[in-house]
């Protein structure tokens, strides 16, 4: 043990710390970093601009994959002394003129538009999810459930359609009060408490697609998704 803390100190001891945390950085240079950084970055937030964006939530993923190529371009003439702030200029350039190509083809193309920024997909439908036997779409439930908790939504036979948008935000839907039905709870508590035994009768959901039934003390196996794993199911109406 002595002697594993004796060897730490040396090497403690032998680091050069001007060398790890400062190099061969001038003055000048670092003072030409500072000056490279506040323009690139300015450069950025114009381009994201033009784009004429308001939030990172409502970008498509072809917007995305913009944001990325600039931050690349944007990246090397903050703190590379050979790399040229013309260049990255060059490439902003060019970034911003295939993007207005490309939203202007998408404009009048709704089937090239679909190719560059997806379409809608219907996740809800009726209290129950869409896409479980869709294997083209995955998307994780966990955090569904999370957006689901965070507008009040208390279970899945509050809502009608559930809509999940190109930008990556969700449309929801809602019955009225008096036509809300049973559904899959979406609180963590409720949810955690699923079983493949039905312990008593009552209304339970399928804790994979939402379906729900009246099941008895018995086994049974979803009707619309075949599993076996169900919770029970909630009906109350949502509190705004």
């Amino acid at each position: 043990m002595f002697c594993m803390t004796g060897i730490m100190n040396r090497i403690f001891i032998q680091l050069d710390f001007r060398k790890i945390f400062i190099g061969d950085l001038s003055f000048d240079f670092a003072a030409e970093i500072i000056i490279r950084t506040l323009l690139m970055f300015s450069m950025v937030l114009l381009v994201l601009r033009l784009t004429g964006k308001k939030g990172v939530r409502q970008l498509s993923i072809f917007e995305v994959a913009i944001i990325i190529a600039m931050g690349s371009a944007a990246g090397d003439p903050m703190f590379t002394e050979d790399a040229s702030i013309f260049v990255s200029l060059i490439v902003f350039a060019a970034i911003i003129i295939l993007y207005r190509l490309i939203t202007f083809g998408a404009s009048k193309s709704e089937q090239f538009e679909k190719i560059v920024e997806g379409e809608p997909l219907y996740v809800i439908e009726e209290g129950q999810f869409t896409l479980i036997d869709d294997n083209s779409h995955t998307f994780a439930k966990d955090e569904f459930f999370a957006e689901m908790r965070q507008v009040g939504i208390e279970h899945l036979g509050q809502i009608k359609t559930a809509i999940l948008e190109t930008n990556g935000n969700i449309s929801f839907y809602y019955y009225p009060d008096e036509d809300v039905k049973y559904g899959l709870p979406v609180q963590p508590k409720v949810y955690g408490k699923k079983s493949v035994q039905v312990p008593s009768p009552g209304m339970y959901a399928c804790t994979y697609c939402g379906h729900t039934e009246k099941l008895e003390e018995s086994t049974a196996h979803c009707p619309s998704c075949k599993r076996n794993e169900w919770v029970k199911a909630i009906n109350t109406i949502r509190i705004t």
